[in-house]
Formats: C-alpha cells, structure tokens, sequence
C-alpha cells in the first residue's frame, strides 16, 4: 500500500529518503529542497538533481514560507508531509495541510540533540553512539512523538563525515521499514520525553578553535566533529593559523601535565595535552596547503613547540 508525499528534502539523508518514497511505490508530486550554499563545499548528494532524474517537480524557495507555499502544497492534499534535513523548520499552517501526516528525519537519538548539527554535537560530546529518528513534527523542533529510531556506532576515530554516511543509511532503513504501517495508519507513535535530551544550536567556524586547556580526549573529539568537508579545529602558531584535521588518541600511560607542545618522535608529530593525554597529529594544513608532518616531526624533534 502506498500514499501520497510532499516531501521537503536536503543532503544525503535527503536524497536516500527521497529515493526510498519512490521505490516502495508512494506518489511524490512535489519535492522542495534549497540553493546550494555557496559557503558550503558540495560533498553531498544534490536532492534537486536525484528529483529530476526521477521527474519529480522541484522548488527551490529563497525563505523558509514563502507567500502561496500552504496553497500550493493543499491543493496537491498530500497525505503525508515529509522533511528529511531539510534546513528549515516548517510553519504550522504548512504542517496542517497533510492530511494524515507530518513527519521528519532527525539525525539523532531523540529525544538527545535535538536541533541543529546534531551528528556534529554528538561527536563532540564523545557520545558512542547516535543514529536516526522518525517522528512527527509539531511546532517546536524535534519534539513531536517518535515513530522509530535506529542506533549506529560511534567509533573513537570516525569523523563527522564517516558518522553522517551511519546515519545517512540509518534513516533510509528506518523510513523504508515503516513506510506500510504509515500507509496503512498502523505506524506507532511514542511520546518523547523532552526532559532527557538537549537543544543543540548551530555551529560556527569559530567554534572550531582549539582550548589547548582542554583534555586530550575533548580536543580529538573537537578535531573529528569539525574535519573537512566542515571548517575544521584551528589553532594558532607562531602568528599563523593551522588546521588540525585529523589526530589520534594515544593509548598508554599520561605523559605528565604539563604546559601543551607539540613534539617529534621517530618521523611522527604528538601533542602533549594539559592533561597528560597524548595525541598523534596525522593530518594538518595552514592557508599554504598540507603541512608535511615527517619534515615537522624531524624539527620538533630537536625542539618541541609550545601550544596556546
């Protein structure tokens, strides 16, 4: 059984939803996403070139409600509303006009992270775990009653991008497995407990700069949450800024706190955290380009660098 969907749709959680509608059969006469975002480096799937490849009808709208959008989507009588990371948060009228349905792909545990950001903020607090949840939507974000949720891991050196392909395929599963219990109105409904949980905000690239009072641990989950394709962790050095993209978290024995330096062991750059945490410095650039680390390890090696 099937149903019909006006489905609001961005980045590849966007696009792998979108594509399981059509594959089990739901009419989508229409698909909103946004204009790339010129700030942005588009390493992601474009939902405006997988609805054309589909000859599905696309809108781009330059404001999150725009004038004749609540018309225009209540004359198709969609029977479901569908927002899979779409960047804006849809008004009430528009939610009104699904006749059996508002529904939203979170990319979290819900009720944990609601908000912006959330696979990001995730990494950064140095959850194990996250994942993708299906719920209604209501008028405040992320809050309306969950219809399924699926956990993946969080590995001790995934980066936001590797987590997000996790939970990119966490919510094309969770959406394909419920999508006949929707049609058929048997889909179950969990009321969240809004008491558990957080509001993430958005994030800047200001806030990839590096505490070096912070510990070993909170620094590489900094450094993993922002890697590229995101801005990035930075710090400054000797009057210039580095991007630290990728570290690893050294097992053993603290070296003893201590002021925070870089130093060179056998070819390899490590940080030396406040806290006596060590990390390894795998990857690094400067506005130049890549640093190249066996040529930094050989001069820290004779002098370490200290880190402020």
């Amino acid at each position: 059984m099937s149903a019909r969907a006006v489905v609001f749709a961005y980045h590849d959680v966007g696009d792998r939803c979108l594509r399981a509608l059509v594959s089990h059969g739901w009419d989508v006469p229409l698909v909103l996403t946004h204009e790339p975002d010129p700030r942005e480096t588009p390493w992601f799937a474009s939902v405006a070139a997988s609805a054309k490849e589909l000859d599905i009808p696309v809108l781009m709208p330059a404001t999150s409600d725009p004038p004749g959008l609540t018309r225009t989507v209540s004359q198709i009588r969609p029977d479901f509303i569908f927002s899979f990371y779409y960047r804006s948060l849809l008004a009430e009228p528009l939610l009104r006009t699904a006749r059996r349905g508002a529904l939203n792909m979170h990319g979290s545990l819900l009720p944990r992270f609601r908000g912006r950001s959330p696979v990001n903020w995730a990494i950064l607090r140095g959850e194990r775990h996250t994942g993708a949840t299906l719920h209604h939507m209501v008028e405040r974000a992320d809050a309306g009653d969950i219809v399924d949720q699926l956990a993946v891991p969080i590995l001790i050196d995934d980066d936001a991008r590797q987590v997000m392909a996790k939970v990119t395929l966490a919510a094309e599963t969770v959406l394909a497995r419920n999508l006949t219990a929707l049609a058929e109105g048997t889909a179950p409904r969990h009321p969240q407990d809004l008491n558990k949980g957080e509001y993430c905000g958005r994030r800047t690239p200001e806030d990839g700069r590096i505490d070096w009072r912070a510990s070993a641990r909170t620094i590489h989950d900094l450094v993993r949450a922002v890697a590229p394709p995101f801005p990035g962790a930075f710090t400054d050095v000797n009057d210039k800024r580095w991007w630290l993209h990728r570290t690893r978290l050294m097992p053993g024995q603290p070296v003893g706190a201590g002021v925070p330096r870089l130093y060179g062991e056998d070819g390899r750059c490590f940080i030396a955290c406040v806290d006596g945490g060590v990390l390894e410095l795998l990857a690094a650039t400067t506005a130049e380009g890549s640093i190249d680390l066996r040529t930094l390890a050989d001069q820290l090696a004779r002098k370490p660098m200290p880190l402020r």
